[in-house]
């Protein structure tokens, strides 16, 4: 490990191993380092093969061909004092992961939730991850430190066995120790390792516990740094501090598309301490304080060639039809049957279009991001989903070797997806290397709504067909600009046809949670609404009658029954109902909405959900997940919408 010289000793905080207040000490790791840094005790690491890595991203930057080994991480360390810590290149963005992963620890070293201390998205320190999106974090990177708590719980128990000259069956791991089932005598975790430096390589797949026998995953656990959270100590990125460290600002141009002509910064760097930096369209300024910023900021003076604008929110849904372009391969056209002939002869059909607007991510907490510099090494706090994918991005604005930039991702204040990209981080980077200082930088609110990415707008096009007693016999699902999941249907549809095709997209397009199946979701589902109305069917009935999918009825029957579904809903209101699947989720929700007919004002006023997601991990935190979803997908229902006029 290489570290700046200095008289005073190197102190590591425990949780991120960041640097305590005092001297400013620089160091990187390599893995050896790293190893060097965890000291004794036992290092639990992963050897990734071609499936993990594609699960993780696939690590390619190591020239590894298919079926070879990718990388090697260490996941899990047991220190001398029994201390256990776990590293995921996962974030925390809110969705309470760091609880849900602990668990797996846990369970599988049979210790106290409140033993585990997780590390995560940290460059420098935990395993290549491809990102926190997708859902994959649960069932995939869930699943890992299972394998890997596992693998460490059987060598101890291989340690213990060794020291007492036993048959390993004959011991058992529980709180924190192996114990001998005959005579109840046990050793710590810690004192198994004996001060050595013990590392595993997991080649094998370790017996985990499967869920049913699950005694701390399965039930409802506390946040680990709960009373941080609620009394307001607990650190969000854009709450980090550096030792003289300075606040920037970014000068924006008043449009989409505008090109600077000229600037005019003489006001601005005539302010004491203040650092103007202009590098052709990008103009910023850094100064000690955040008032004192923004004061420079209002002194600049700019001219912009501001392009025409022809589309806005008025005649976007045209120009996206307008500019349809051929599919993509994942969006391929998918067909069964002959759809037209279908339509044709059914006894009912119906054709519809469907739109969706753009929808702003609208995270609690704004972009943010500390960066400083040490000789040509970049180091960014910042909140993303994506920690390496920013420390490419990073790499790349400057020319320089990622394995001289660290993104470290404190807890961050919500993503939704819309934190893949590290726009705020080069910013604040940009910014350090011309003051020569860390700066922070922190998106105000309308800085977030109109420069960063939103989720696309689309157009759906849904042509179906049923019989009289209502079998549906064709459908038709065409998706343009909005995206590719959740475009096919999940109705037993003799001749489905689902497509989706890119448009032009006037406003940066990103992903959004769940993805495009929010819109797809939307037009499907209330198509078939439509469609039982034409036949004058029960939605519920007609939907129960085209499912055969065991889970999506057993969702959508347990919705409705603890709904009321089938009751006359009273006077000025009406009941609706909707399910859907995506990566492995059953859903069902059932509504209650009031409608003033006077004014057309829309009011939900109750919601019932079912879901099958399989085991569940943390009872209380899916609830929350499923309370939140209900809530933002409320917003987006009702009245949520990016409007856009001459590229403002």
């Amino acid at each position: 490990m290489n570290t700046t010289q200095r008289d005073e000793p190197l102190v590591i905080e425990p949780e991120r191993f960041e640097l305590r207040e005092g001297p400013a000490y620089h160091f990187e790791l390599d893995r050896r380092d790293f190893l060097m840094v965890l000291g004794a005790g036992l290092i639990v690491l992963h050897l990734i093969d071609d499936a993990d890595a594609q699960e993780a991203g696939g690590n390619r930057r190591q020239g590894a061909g298919r079926g070879t080994p990718q990388e090697i991480g260490a996941w899990i360390h047991i220190g001398e004092d029994g201390a256990i810590t776990a590293y995921t290149g996962k974030a925390e963005v809110g969705q309470n992961i760091r609880t849900s992963l602990s668990q797996a620890v846990a369970e599988e070293l049979r210790v106290p939730l409140a033993s585990v201390k997780m590390v995560m998205a940290d460059t420098a320190l935990t395993p290549y991850d491809m990102g926190t999106f997708g859902s994959r974090t649960t069932p995939q990177m869930g699943r890992q430190l299972h394998r890997v708590a596992a693998a460490a719980r059987e060598q101890l128990i291989d340690l213990a066995a060794e020291s007492w000259k036993v048959d390993r069956v004959t011991l058992e791991v529980a709180e924190g120790k192996v114990r001998r089932k005959d005579s109840n005598e046990s050793i710590a975790f810690g004192a198994l390792t004996k001060g050595q430096k013990i590392t595993k390589v997991v080649a094998s797949e370790p017996p985990t516990t499967p869920a049913a026998s699950w005694t701390i995953a399965g039930h409802d656990a506390s946040k680990p740094n709960g009373r941080d959270l609620v009394t307001g100590r607990h650190k969000y990125a854009s709450d980090v501090k550096l030792p003289g460290m300075w606040h920037g600002k970014v000068f924006r141009p008043p449009a989409f598309g505008a090109k600077l002509v000229s600037l005019d910064a003489k006001a601005a760097e005539s302010m004491p301490h203040v650092v103007v930096v202009h590098d052709g369209d990008f103009i910023g300024v850094a100064a000690p304080s955040e008032p004192e910023a923004v004061r420079a900021l209002k002194a600049l003076k700019a001219e912009w060639n501001v392009p025409p604008a022809e589309v806005s929110s008025k005649n976007l849904h045209e120009h996206i039809r307008q500019t349809r372009r051929d599919s993509t391969p994942g969006g391929a056209p998918r067909r069964g049957g002959s759809v037209e002939d279908a339509l044709k002869s059914a006894d009912v059909r119906l054709e519809a279009t469907y739109t969706v607007p753009y929808i702003a991510h609208v995270p609690m907490e704004t972009r943010a991001a500390v960066a400083r510099w040490d000789g040509d090494k970049l180091t960014a706090w910042t909140g993303t989903q994506r920690p390496f994918g920013v420390r490419s991005e990073l790499a790349g604005a400057f020319k320089i070797p990622e394995d001289r930039v660290r993104v470290i991702v404190p807890d961050t204040g919500a993503g939704y997806g819309g934190k893949h990209t590290g726009e705020a981080a080069i910013e604040a980077a940009r910014l350090a290397k011309a003051a020569g200082r860390p700066v922070k930088l922190v998106w105000t609110r309308e800085e977030e709504f109109t420069w960063a990415y939103a989720r696309p707008a689309g157009v759906i096009d849904v042509s179906a067909a049923a019989r009289k007693d209502g079998s549906l016999v064709a459908w038709k699902h065409l998706n343009l600009g909005s995206g590719n999941s959740g475009v096919g249907t999940y109705y037993d549809v003799p001749n489905p046809q689902a497509e989706y095709h890119p448009a032009a997209s006037p406003l940066r397009g990103g992903s959004y949670r769940a993805l495009a199946s929010t819109a797809n979701h939307f037009a499907r589902e209330t198509h078939m609404d439509e469609l039982a109305h034409a036949l004058g069917l029960d939605p519920l009935a007609f939907r129960l009658k085209n499912l055969k999918d065991a889970r999506l009825r057993a969702v959508l029957e347990a919705a409705a029954k603890a709904f009321g579904w089938g009751a006359k809903p009273p006077e000025g209101r009406g009941f609706g109902l909707a399910v859907g699947t995506e990566k492995g989720g059953y859903i069902a929700t059932c509504a209650e909405v009031a409608v003033d007919r006077d004014t057309g004002k829309v009011q939900v006023t109750r919601a019932v959900a079912a879901m099958d997601c399989g085991a569940i991990v943390n009872p209380d935190g899916l609830r929350a997940q499923v309370e939140g979803c209900l809530i933002m997908g409320l917003g987006g229902a009702l009245f949520e919408a990016i409007e856009f006029e001459n590229g403002k």
